[in-house]
């Protein structure tokens, strides 16, 4: 049997093997499966959270131990190699592979859609690490040079009440709205009208934090602008004018800088934001990584097909 994956086509042997998302726990499922004899092989993918949280020795010693029987290893972006050599991660195989996003058919422009001149979007859980109360924090600020600028959050969580008291601590509560869940068949229309995503991750307090964000991939997929933290992962979207579009993460003043810096000039940040989404298709639309993915997994169970010692 073969598998095809993008502009490959690949060997893929009759028996399975397990693709683990996340070292712990499902990676520590799959471990255990191969101590069993049950599958010949797996695969593990660190997505950001398991690679720099569980600092406890138990768990530290569990993630070499998956990392060092895994036929392979991916993580999602480049930074996270340097991550996974610190706490002594020594997978036979080591390769950078992002999630992607289907940026050909669904997270792709629309030109008879207008773009907001005035809204910002956040999309996603709000949980510590998204840094939304720091986006909050900096509304005031683009408030004073952009008043008719609002704040449309996509998302739900823990936090939800506390950042709606925030809100309104903050007497900006008329220019943010909490949308809650929003359907992913919407999303695309909510990338394709805002005039900037914003993305102020932070660093969790339990070490917690993004590895490579899809909500910018999908966002940059819709030619949309965006401003983020610079945090591990980012720079591999962002490339080369990442110096404009990032931020130290917490800094409530660089972000409201680099926010009303991209509502003064439309144009150049949709200009960017084209650029931006060409060099996005070459690494992380769903095409090439399939391609990437299909090859890791033929070839660990191609050289993998004997059982624990």
């Amino acid at each position: 049997m073969e598998v095809a994956a993008g502009s490959g086509v690949y060997p893929w042997p009759s028996r399975g093997l397990v693709h683990a998302h996340w070292l712990l726990p499902q990676g520590a499922v799959a471990w255990l499966l191969w101590r069993l004899q049950r599958v010949p092989c797996y695969v593990v993918t660190s997505h950001g959270g398991d690679l720099y949280g569980f600092h406890g020795r138990l768990a530290q010693s569990l993630k070499r131990r998956v990392a060092q029987d895994a036929a392979a290893m991916t993580v999602v972006s480049s930074v996270m190699l340097d991550e996974a050599k610190q706490i002594d991660l020594r997978p036979p195989r080591l390769e950078v592979i992002p999630m992607g996003a289907d940026l050909q058919t669904r997270f792709v422009p629309d030109a008879a859609v207008p773009r907001s001149r005035h809204e910002l979007l956040f999309v996603g859980r709000l949980v510590e690490k998204k840094g939304l109360s720091h986006l909050l924090d900096a509304m005031p600020r683009v408030l004073r040079s952009h008043p008719h600028a609002r704040l449309t959050i996509a998302g739900f969580g823990p936090l939800r009440g506390e950042l709606e008291t925030q809100a309104r601590r903050l007497g900006i509560d008329g220019q943010v709205f909490f949308s809650g869940a929003v359907p992913q068949a919407e999303l695309p229309s909510l990338y394709r009208r805002a005039a900037m995503v914003v993305a102020p991750f932070v660093r969790a307090a339990s070490g917690d934090q993004e590895g490579l964000p899809v909500v910018l991939m999908e966002a940059i997929g819709c030619g949309c602008p965006i401003v983020a933290s610079d945090i591990p992962g980012v720079r591999d979207l962002t490339g080369k004018d990442s110096g404009e579009v990032l931020v130290p993460p917490g800094d409530v003043s660089a972000l409201a800088a680099a926010i009303t810096r991209t509502l003064d000039d439309p144009q150049r940040a949709a200009a960017l934001a084209s650029a931006r989404r060409a060099a996005c298709l070459e690494r992380v639309d769903w095409s090439r990584v399939a391609a990437d993915y299909a090859r890791v997994l033929a070839d660990a169970m191609a050289g993998n097909d004997n059982g624990p010692e």
